[in-house]
């Protein structure tokens, strides 16, 4: 029996033009498209990205849902059903493309989909591409250079403890924040007791057709959405 191939596929911060030749290939290759997918139907980031290449009425298309919970039972449950939903593809001997923005080895979805897969069915073979990350399209659409030389750069979750936060800011030349919406007043304040707001920028959803460039100076009790990341460079 020929099992089929699971491949995470990278597909860049936002833009279509920004996933690679191997991605686009592999989209156009693989039988099955699987993709994360909100409860409500509405059309994940990472699917709008790759809409503009794929001719569903020739593909599978497999949305899996991906519950925004820290309930450890929940999770187990969930995970469970979308690798069980991706297995029974590839045991019929075809290929599955998981599409998810960004790189998927870095903060990714598929992360969890990889392991789960290697624990429940370690005879699938796993390929990733890699992709663009948020970062990296910030970085270019601000033109902000993230390091040069011996410099120092660091991309983190934002968090509630500044005192951690103000310590990454101190020893890095430039530093990339990213979940920071939950923390954006905090994060400004800080930034601004260290006099670096002036060096703080803040995007959303990089390199999309909703990209929004803040002036930080409009940031305060604004509610970010979850797809921004700070840039500091100092």
């Amino acid at each position: 029996m020929t099992i089929g191939t699971l491949y995470g596929l990278g597909v860049g911060p936002g833009d279509p033009e920004l996933i690679t030749v191997k991605a686009f290939r592999k989209l156009q290759e693989s039988p099955v498209i699987a993709y994360p997918k909100k409860l409500k139907g509405s059309k994940s980031y990472a699917h709008r990205i790759v809409e503009v290449y794929i001719n569903t009425a020739e593909k599978e298309m497999l949305g899996l849902v991906f519950p925004m919970t820290k309930d450890e039972d929940t999770l187990r449950i969930e995970w469970g059903r979308s690798v069980d939903a991706i297995y029974r593809y590839l045991v019929q001997g075809k290929d599955v493309a998981f599409v998810t923005e960004g790189d998927p080895m870095l903060f990714s979805t598929f992360i969890h989909i990889m392991n789960l897969m290697k624990s429940k069915y370690p005879e699938v073979s796993i390929e990733t591409v890699a992709g663009i990350s948020s970062f990296n399209g910030a970085a270019n659409r601000l033109g902000v250079p993230l390091a040069d030389g011996d410099e120092c750069v660091a991309m983190i979750p934002a968090t509630e403890n500044m005192e951690e936060m103000r310590k990454v800011i101190e020893s890095h030349h430039s530093i990339v924040f990213i979940k920071v919406a939950k923390v954006i007043d905090d994060m400004l304040n800080l930034l601004e007791e260290m006099n670096l707001l002036e060096r703080t920028h803040v995007v959303t959803k990089v390199t999309s057709d909703e990209e929004v460039i803040w002036n930080v100076h409009d940031l305060r009790g604004a509610e970010l959405n979850y797809l921004s990341c700070m840039v500091v460079r100092k």
